[in-house]
């Protein structure tokens, strides 16, 4: 069996797709292939039930964009569709394609609706598009597994010392927790906790540097991050993890992690604070 994923969205909206991607792998011994926006392909290198990442640019795309699709689309032999993207040329080209099951939530191309779940955590969310096909979702069982030779690696960057190693990975963005109460956090935790480890997220968008954050994220204790991606990595790798700006509710209810601060205030945020969420306080 082939199947194909209509995933729009960036880096974040991938890695949430990653524990349905493997469920359609695992479950049906599916060949499970993605379609996603050009900046998005190299994420799913690090997924190893994912056969093909084809790129689309789904909110620009044009005339020759849509063929290309269509001709992706047809030429496997596909027999399930998970349309996350659902429009009217996206029902139009799903409905010329040879897919006899498609699921969306809307659009005159499926095959069967689903009502969208409730759930507030993107991950788990998904499984309303894999029950019609008796497809079980448990989202937060999913682990992200690495290349040993990468975690080797990561291993060896570490700061030399035996106390316990903090990842800290800042957006950078507009509204981020203040660049000043980011550098001088080290050693105020020092304060408390004299071998401290700490390292700054690695950055890089190639499939090359993905597995190598990924590999740095596995190899620490705890990660801080208000960055989206490396949140991700961070709960699909099972690490223990403050987020910074991300609801409780848009995160599983998993020992270790939790939200910290609003999106839009990160910048009131006290630096009492965030040490009380890192055990600290």
């Amino acid at each position: 069996m082939r199947a194909l994923f209509l995933i729009p969205g960036g880096s974040s909206e991938q890695l949430q797709s990653f524990a349905a991607a493997a469920a359609v792998a695992d479950q049906l011994k599916a060949e499970v292939q993605v379609v996603c926006p050009m900046a998005a392909m190299p994420i799913w290198s690090l997924h190893p039930a994912v056969g093909r990442a084809l790129p689309f640019a789904y909110d620009q795309a044009t005339l020759a964009d849509w063929a290309n699709l269509m001709g992706s689309v047809r030429e496997p032999d596909f027999q399930l569709c998970f349309n996350l993207a659902p429009s009217r040329q996206m029902d139009l080209m799903l409905s010329l394609s040879h897919i006899p099951t498609r699921i969306a939530a809307s659009g005159f191309s499926a095959t069967k609706k689903i009502t969208p779940s409730a759930d507030a955590w993107p991950n788990q969310a998904l499984a309303a598009y894999l029950q019609p096909i008796g497809v079980r979702l448990e989202a937060d069982s999913f682990r992200l597994t690495l290349a040993q030779a990468d975690l080797a690696a990561a291993a060896a960057a570490l700061p030399a010392g035996d106390g316990p190693a903090l990842l800290l990975a800042p957006s950078g963005a507009a509204g981020d927790w203040p660049a000043g109460q980011w550098q001088d956090l080290p050693a105020v935790i020092r304060t408390k906790l004299p071998n401290l480890r700490t390292q700054a997220a690695l950055g890089g968008a190639t499939a090359g540097a993905l597995r190598q954050r990924a590999a740095q994220i596995a190899s620490v204790d705890v990660v801080l991050a208000s960055d989206p991606l490396t949140v991700e990595l961070a709960l699909l790798l099972g690490i223990p993890l403050v987020a910074l700006g991300r609801e409780a509710t848009s995160l599983p209810k998993r020992a270790g992690v939790q939200g910290l601060g609003s999106a839009t205030s990160l910048s009131q945020l006290t630096g009492a604070e965030v040490l009380a969420a890192l055990g600290l306080g």
